[in-house]
């Protein structure tokens, strides 16, 4: 390209230029005048106006944003996400006196209201004695595996007494007959020990030879002042007997049918149904059924298979003709007994754990406490079986559970022991 054409194409896309941004500056100047000076609304204008702002309030009412502040909701800490504002999208509930945006939470299971340590074993059987006149201090009887019987005062937490007749073999049960100066305790010598401590006895008045070498714990009942029944599992593998104390007179054995293969008893509980009626007995075998027996005929009323393991624990309501068991599964059985004096499933209910200790229903019926191997006691409502608290404060396996009979409702207390040697007490649900 020659210089003279060169310079005619520079000097025309100078002007070109110019003019662009010359238009463009005028552009910008009427359009910052007309936002200064802007044309008056015609009224169709005006009620487009009004209606955009009305639907933009209804949006905003219908999606207010509220600060944590205003929800209730605690601060983030610092250095987190920071407190961003929390946008509803739902429409808002209706202002109600008391209303809170914050779901109603569960309360945490309680802790222990105190526990007794010092037995220097794993604890295998609790027992109360707490129902007696105002001035009585109220007690809790423990056997251990170590063959001592610890009597705790329950208002100072430590061991008034602490009783030695089982030569150093386990105590798997423990309970009180008619007073907390009577005692009877069993233990793994096969020997079942009555004990008088009053006025600061401790000493074995009378002892029963049971020749049994299992865990299955005996059953007392009262059957008329100063008379007492006990089930006991006895020497031959599948037998029940029956003694009458304190004169250990044998009122009957009970004998399981030719070919029933029930294994060996693994928990008794005798029972009636009112002062002077024919005592009964239930008992919970290997095979993992219960049997009804009828004591005085020393005949088997009634047999119904709830478990696929053995039964280790079983409890019953006499006024409600129900009773549950538990076993080394994860299943609860409860049972009824019909008119006919015959056992019925009436419902199960599924642990989150298997294996199950011991099982008791609070004497006012309420509610019933069950001893885990996962070191965890349950609470349930005794009505329907609803699961009320999962109580966690051992570090092993739950032997046993126990309620308090203390005369005053809300003086009731749970206690449980445990492989960790330690007695957890626990006050839950008093009755109002």
């Amino acid at each position: 390209m020659h210089s003279n054409e060169w310079m005619l194409c520079r000097t025309l896309g100078a002007a070109l230029l110019g003019g662009g941004c010359a238009a463009a500056g005028a552009g910008a100047a009427a359009g910052a005048a007309g936002s200064r000076e802007r044309e008056p609304l015609t009224s169709p204008d005006r009620s487009r106006a009004r209606s955009r702002r009305h639907r933009q309030r209804v949006r905003a009412a219908r999606r207010p944003v509220t600060s944590r502040a205003r929800l209730g909701v605690p601060p983030r800490p610092p250095g987190s996400r920071g407190d961003r504002r929390i946008i509803a999208t739902t429409h808002p509930p209706r202002r109600a006196e008391g209303f809170s945006f914050t779901a109603p939470m569960a309360l945490p299971p309680p802790d222990p209201q105190f526990v007794l340590r010092g037995t220097s074993a794993p604890v295998h059987t609790l027992h109360f004695s707490c129902g007696g006149p105002e001035p009585d201090i109220p007690l809790l009887f423990s056997g251990s595996e170590n063959g001592f019987i610890h009597v705790w005062n329950l208002k100072t937490h430590r061991v008034d007494t602490a009783l030695d007749g089982h030569g150093r073999k386990s105590v798997y049960c423990v309970e009180t007959m008619g007073g907390k100066d009577r005692l009877l305790s069993q233990g793994r010598d096969q020997r079942i020990c009555l004990w008088d401590l009053a006025e600061g006895r401790t000493s074995v008045t009378d002892s029963v030879f049971t020749e049994h070498v299992g865990f299955c714990r005996c059953s007392l009942l009262k059957v008329a002042q100063g008379r007492w029944l006990i089930a006991m599992a006895a020497r031959s593998l599948e037998e029940v007997q029956i003694l009458e104390l304190p004169s250990k007179t044998s009122v009957c054995t009970l004998k399981p049918e030719v070919g029933a293969k029930l294994g060996m008893p693994m928990c008794l509980k005798l029972w009636q149904l009112s002062c002077g009626s024919q005592p009964v007995l239930l008992a919970g075998y290997e095979d993992g059924s219960v049997v009804l027996w009828n004591v005085p005929m020393g005949k088997a009323l009634s047999r119904l298979i709830c478990h696929q393991e053995p039964v280790m624990s079983l409890d019953f309501d006499s006024e409600k003709a129900k009773g549950i068991s538990g076993s080394s599964e994860k299943v609860l059985s409860i049972w009824s007994l019909n008119e006919q004096q015959n056992l019925q499933v009436y419902k199960t209910h599924e642990l989150v754990n298997a294996g199950i200790s011991d099982i008791t229903i609070r004497p006012d019926k309420k509610i019933l406490a069950t001893a885990g191997w996962d070191h965890r006691i349950r609470i349930f409502g005794w009505k329907k079986l609803k699961p009320l608290a999962v109580l966690d404060y051992h570090t092993a396996t739950i032997h046993c559970v126990s309620f308090s009979d203390h005369s005053n409702p809300r003086d009731r207390l749970l206690a449980a022991g445990s492989k960790d040697q330690r007695i957890s007490v626990w006050s839950i649900y008093a009755q109002t």
